[in-house]
């Protein structure tokens, strides 16, 4: 099988040279391309490019800036494979990813597979708390599709397969960002399409973020899921609303305590202290548990008030999405 990566730029060339220096490594022994798509950045990464172009097989290509789903679609029609994987740029691939993602598929058969993500050792520690939190069981990571179990898995663009056939059919990614890789995974469905997680094809995802970043992603992320809750009713589930349950059983937690009644806000204080232990024995490292308490709570609050907010103008208010939140829209 002929893969083509797909990898949407925007001013990050010291990142797309650490991801090409590890595709560079891999051990997969077939042919397989790398498509850039440069997204209209002001610092692009064409001569980290040209620094592999006698190492691995990579078309560039620069456009206006349109967003990430739209420059994977771009990226898609100018690739040559019959399967597509799209990573992000700030993403570092394991050297046996490609052989993983090849077993998987002659073994069981799927037009669209998403694949978890993990954390190096050279990460931070604020990226360590943060990808704790983005994939631990014990926040929303294990809602976000840690594991299939939880209804229908919908694998996540910064490491996603995708067959042609599938693109072809749906047109690939919508107009909203985040929230694009959903929406693409219910539209397949409604096609007929299956999707899969791939446990053993995981890639490194630095999550290139601060704090303050950190809770602008997971708001919108909150924000957007009430649109395509909209958009696609019946895929709606209990689940994604356990941030914005979880924001208001804290604040009815400091009532409570008024009345000399803290036995909710106790409850809390134990969820987090199993957070911290738990980070900290995975991490094998205290100040990691203690940041990763910081990421959950950002996490849950940021994601949680996006997702209220949003169900509130979108749901209740019956506004336009596109009207309500601008910002999610290229």
């Amino acid at each position: 099988m002929f893969f083509s990566l797909i990898i949407p730029v925007y001013n990050r060339p010291d990142e797309v040279a650490e991801l090409l220096e590890s595709l560079a490594k891999t051990t997969y022994k077939n042919m397989f391309e790398v498509v850039l798509i440069e997204d209209g950045s002001t610092i692009p990464c064409l001569e980290v490019a040209n620094r592999y172009v006698n190492k691995l097989a990579i078309s560039y290509y620069q456009k206006e800036n349109s967003g990430p789903g739209d420059s994977r679609n771009f990226g898609m029609t100018k690739a040559q494979g019959d399967y597509f994987i799209i990573f992000d740029s700030d993403c570092i691939i394991p050297e046996q990813y490609l052989d993983e993602v090849e077993k998987a598929l002659a073994a069981d058969y799927v037009d669209c597979f998403g694949g978890p993500d993990a954390a190096l050792k050279s990460f931070s520690d604020i990226q360590k708390a943060i990808n704790f939190t983005m994939t631990s069981f014990l926040t929303t990571g294990g809602i976000r599709g840690g594991s299939e179990k939880i209804g229908k898995f919908q694998p996540r663009s910064f490491n996603m397969g995708l067959s042609r056939k599938a693109f072809e059919s749906s047109k690939g990614f919508g107009n909203i960002h985040p929230g694009e890789d959903p929406d693409l995974s219910i539209r397949l469905w409604e096609l007929g399409f299956e999707t899969r997680l791939f446990t053993n094809a995981f890639v490194y995802h630095k999550r290139r973020i601060d704090w303050d970043k950190f809770t602008l992603q997971v708001s919108k992320f909150g924000k957007a899921r009430p649109i395509l809750n909209s958009w696609y009713p019946k895929y709606s589930k209990l689940t994604f609303f356990f941030p914005s349950l979880f924001v208001i059983g804290f604040i009815v937690a400091l009532i409570l305590l008024l009345f000399n009644n803290d036995y909710l806000l106790k409850l809390y204080f134990l969820y987090f202290v199993l957070l911290f232990v738990v980070s900290t024995i995975k991490n094998k490292n205290p100040k990691i548990g203690f940041l990763s308490v910081i990421a959950a709570w950002k996490q849950f609050f940021g994601y949680g008030l996006g997702f209220i907010n949003s169900y509130i103008k979108v749901i209740i208010l019956k506004q336009k999405p596109e009207t309500a939140f601008p910002e999610l829209f290229f």
